[in-house]
This record gives structure tokens, C-alpha cells and sequence, in this order.
């Protein structure tokens, strides 16, 4: 029961210099620091961190300076507090985090101060690049099952269609495709071979896929209903 998580944590708090009693207007803890006015801080505990917890301590936010969420830390390091977006999420909300050990010892694992996580301009430039890249709108937001088309997708195509109609050279698909050079030598849905130095021919794959993404010019909407393909489990790029 999270009542057993109780003496633990109000032993921490008292060590940071509050004084702390439980089940005080509906809140697991309230510990209080003397001042004018009082830092007031409230604590709720689960026996494990879930989104309830996170529910609760947005519904004390408003009557106190800090919230600490206090769970018992998983046996193997599985739980959510190893989980570093719902730790990132806790940061965000302002919200601190204690870990509470089976031998009764707490350790913080998000303090209510710490900073937000800071951006990742890699990560956010990469999404720009591949917005601006992709033509249209053709991969249905929410999907899980069908391949994603992407910006690297629509260009592989472009070069098959191209192919389709005979052997070329990189620069010749260049015009259609601007990372033709790249997209033919790392071949990476094996649509395509090499006829013979500088020149690349369309395999049996590239064939069928052709037939699976028609091409009149643009490039067509995904299959919804076909799995996702391999490479799309590890990038959402190509």
C-alpha cells in the first residue's frame, strides 16, 4: 500500500527542513517550510509511477509552491521511472520525482528546479528538411502498418519510373530525382542494380514496386493496408 512509502518520504522531506503530515485536504503529504509566506509542498505516492499519479499532482499544482510524486522503485529498473520521457514529462510540469527503495531509501530522480530538457536542433531540423522535402501530403497520419512515404521514397521512385524505361546514369535522373546519385548506390529497398559502370538498370523489385506506387507523374498515396517495411522501423527518412 502507498502508505508503506509514507515515513520514507516524510523522513526525506523533514531532513530538507519541513515539517510534514499526511492526509491534509486530500493530499497524500503537506510538508511545510517556515516563511513569510511558508514554502508549502505537496506530495502523492503510488506504488509504482502511472499517469494517475501525474493527474493528481496537476490537480495540487494550484495550492502549493512544489509537487513531488514518490513511487517504490521497480525491482529490475523497468518502471517508468527509468522511462526518460515520463521523467522529461515531469520536468516540464515543473513536477519533482522520488524514488523510494525496498530497504526505505529516497533518492530524487527529477527535482522540482531542474530545468527543461533542452531542445535537439538535429532533430528538429531534420523534421523541417523532410517537411519541406516531401511533395504533397501522402502518408496518412496515425499509421502504424503501411510504409511511410517519404520525401527519400517519392525521389526512389521518380528514379524507377525512370528506369523503367531503360538504363541511365546518375546525372541523367537528376533532374526528377536531386539525390539520385545517393539514392542508386545504397540501393536501399534493392530496387536497383548496376548494369555496368555508371549506369544503373531496375531490378525485379523495383518492378513491383512500380506497380504498387503507380507513377503518372506524381507520386501516388501509400497502401494503407500493407505492413511496414523493415527500413521504416529505424527511420522515418527514407
Amino acid at each position: 500500500m502507498e502508505t508503506t512509502l509514507y515515513l520514507p518520504v516524510k523522513r526525506f522531506l523533514e531532513g530538507l527542513g519541513f515539517s510534514v503530515k499526511g492526509e491534509i485536504g486530500g493530499c497524500d503529504i503537506v510538508a511545510l517550510k517556515e516563511g513569510e509566506p511558508p514554502l508549502v509542498v505537496i506530495g502523492e505516492m503510488k506504488l509504482s509511477f502511472n499517469l494517475e499519479l501525474v493527474l493528481q499532482a496537476v490537480d495540487r499544482a494550484a495550492a502549493c509552491d512544489e509537487v513531488w510524486l514518490a513511487a517504490r522503485l521497480s525491482a529490475r529498473g523497468k518502471g517508468r521511472e527509468s522511462d526518460a520521457r515520463f521523467r522529461q514529462l515531469c520536468r516540464r510540469l515543473g513536477f519533482g520525482m522520488l524514488g523510494v527503495a525496498a530497504d526505505g531509501a529516497v533518492s530524487v530522480l527529477v527535482s522540482p528546479e531542474a530545468p527543461l530538457p533542452r531542445k535537439n536542433p538535429r532533430r528538429r531540423s531534420r523534421l523541417v528538411s523532410e517537411h519541406r522535402r516531401r511533395l504533397g501530403d501522402p502518408a496518412l497520419g496515425g499509421g502504424s502498418r503501411a510504409p511511410i512515404m517519404t520525401a527519400y521514397r517519392q525521389q526512389a521512385l521518380a528514379c524507377a519510373a525512370a528506369l523503367a524505361r531503360g538504363a541511365l546514369r546518375p546525372r541523367d535522373l537528376r533532374p526528377l530525382a536531386p539525390d539520385a546519385a545517393k539514392i542508386l548506390q545504397r540501393n536501399v529497398y534493392g530496387w536497383f542494380a548496376r548494369a555496368e559502370r555508371g549506369v544503373y538498370a531496375l531490378t525485379a523489385a523495383g518492378q513491383e514496386a512500380l506497380v504498387r506506387w503507380p507513377q503518372n507523374g506524381t507520386v501516388s498515396d501509400h497502401d494503407v493496408d500493407a505492413p511496414r517495411a523493415a527500413e521504416d522501423h529505424s527511420t522515418t527518412t527514407l
